[in-house]
């Protein structure tokens, strides 16, 4: 009866969002020919727009604009010129480029080989790109001409083909395999190829995370339960495609038959910019790029825009406040992880009364908080979050897994749920420290000293300390050099917090050293 009620609360919720509406005979038949053709893929995705709404812009980028026609063509070809260098269905592709049409075309044609794809991560160093294609065994990897020099130490089999290319190049190209390649059928319903996303790396080696494709359209319902995305919205897309919160925004707005906005780096200016040319409705961010544009000055008027959708990392409060002062009730925090997904939703009302909220899992999801011993915790009591969805991860691929109790996975952080259900996420379990016989959490010291003023970002992090065994260390980027000195900070934490929270060490820094998806390095810091 549950599974029953969740399939008919997860159709409705599609028609609200006008992915399930009546169409001609003509144009049905073209999207279940291509259901049958690529199941529920990407693929599918960019062949049911083919049918349904040919003419739509599918891509902007740099380069210009292409229709959901032109893409499914073009990814046909490209099938073909990847199948012509000896990729086959099990074979590896990785792809290490930014966000631009090659990124989104290598990606579906290797769906319509039956590939497994690579998405690497291109703030990777030389040495770890060797690493991670060596592990995957990769045959191609589709790169960038500006990340030439990652590949150097590539193992000789690794064929390169250059998706963006800036300047010469002797290497095969993207354009010249789709020019140079029939638009002719592939064969239908490949085996389905794995995408293979690497953890953000933040606190050591990065490793490969199998990503599962849906099996039906109900993950799509599950967000679009607490995000208000339409069918045939307009995207703008800064946040990096091959993580996790980029690659969800491409997969929801493949469901929905969106217009992808894509620009290959991040500029604040020419998001908003974009934004206003294009009409968007719905700007999918990391919290680090929300900050930014937020600090410009003379934002323009964007009537569209209905939702700003971050996730990805910690979204401090000060930074939630301000964005709904300054665009209105259309911020939406997705708390999640590559492993597990998402596990809540914070919606706009929500995030007005509590900004350090996570919000409520969405329809569909089974959200636990658990003691050591795998026990329920009370409302307000912090435990460990464990999470059920219909798309967690399937391993990583050296064979090692996350906790799983009773179905649920374990998220890898710690927090508490209010009286009234709402999540709050206290930090990695893993970060905690114990200082002086008690436990604190470094996450609670950041979301503070966030909201002093004249405060741009900081961090903390526990450092080892003969005396307490462990204490705690911020660091701190002013928005003005010398607007706070070190008591400021403390007196702050002081005022406000436990005593033993207040950082015994306070660092100024002219910026936190970040990863290409904007998490803070703190394995850098201490």
């Amino acid at each position: 009866m549950n599974r029953v009620l969740g399939a008919l609360r997860a159709l409705a919720t599609l028609v609200r969002a006008g992915v399930v509406r009546p169409m001609g005979p003509g144009r049905l038949l073209g999207v279940v020919d291509a259901y049958l053709q690529w199941d529920i893929t990407v693929a599918f995705g960019f062949a049911h727009g083919a049918a349904r709404h040919p003419d739509r812009p599918a891509i902007v980028d740099d380069a210009g604009t292409l229709t959901y026609a032109q893409v499914d063509e073009r990814t046909t070809r490209l099938a073909h010129g990847l199948r012509d260098l000896g990729v086959r269905p099990g074979s590896k592709v990785a792809v290490l480029c930014r966000n631009h049409r090659g990124f989104v075309e290598t990606v579906a044609a290797c769906v319509k080989l039956g590939t497994h794809t690579v998405l690497l991560n291109t703030g990777l160093s030389a040495a770890q790109i060797a690493v991670v294609l060596r592990e995957q065994d990769v045959s191609v990897v589709v790169a960038d001409t500006e990340f030439r020099d990652l590949l150097a130490n590539a193992p000789r089999k690794v064929r390169r083909v250059m998706a963006w290319v800036d300047g010469a190049t002797k290497s095969k190209t993207l354009e010249q395999l789709i020019a140079g390649s029939p638009a002719t059928p592939l064969p239908k319903r490949p085996p389905r190829g794995r995408m293979i996303v690497l953890t953000s790396g933040t606190t050591g080696a990065p490793k490969g995370a199998k990503r599962p494709e849906p099996a039906s359209l109900t993950p799509a319902a599950a967000l679009l339960s607490r995000i208000p995305l339409k069918a045939g919205d307009r995207f703008s897309v800064p946040a990096p495609l091959f993580h996790t919160w980029g690659l969800a925004a491409f997969q929801i707005g493949l469901v929905l038959g969106a217009t992808f906005v894509l620009r290959r780096k991040f500029d604040p200016a020419l998001v908003l910019a974009d934004a206003r040319q294009h009409g968007s409705d719905a700007l999918f961010v990391v919290p680090v790029m929300l900050q930014r544009v937020l600090e410009l000055t003379g934002r323009p008027h964007l009537p569209r825009l209905r939702v700003i959708a971050s996730s990805g990392s910690a979204l401090p409060p000060p930074v939630a406040r301000r964005c709904l002062a300054e665009f209105g009730p259309v911020l939406y925090n997705l708390y999640g992880s590559t492993e597990v997904s998402w596990v809540s939703i914070a919606r706009p009302d929500e995030l007005a009364r509590h900004p350090d909220t996570a919000g409520v899992p969405p329809h569909g999801t089974r959200l636990r908080i658990l003691d050591d011993d795998g026990n329920p915790v009370p409302a307000g009591t912090t435990g460990r979050i464990f999470v059920a969805n219909d798309m967690l991860f399937d391993g990583y691929t050296n064979g090692a897994n996350k906790e799983v109790r009773d179905g649920l996975m374990a998220t890898g952080d710690v927090g508490y749920r209010d009286s009234n259900g709402l999540l709050y996420v206290a930090g990695r379990d893993d970060e905690m420290i114990i200082s002086g016989g008690e436990n604190v959490y470094p996450r609670e010291v950041e979301d503070l000293l966030a909201g002093l003023a004249g405060v741009r970002e900081v961090a903390v992090v526990g450092v080892p300390d003969e005396q307490f065994g462990q204490r705690l260390a911020a660091y701190v980027v002013c928005e003005e050099p010398g607007a706070l000195d070190e008591d400021a900070v403390r007196e702050h934490v002081r005022g406000n917090l436990a005593k033993f929270s207040v950082p015994r060490e306070v660092v100024f820094l002219d910026a936190l050293p970040r990863n290409a998806t904007g998490k803070v390095l703190k394995r850098e810091l201490g």
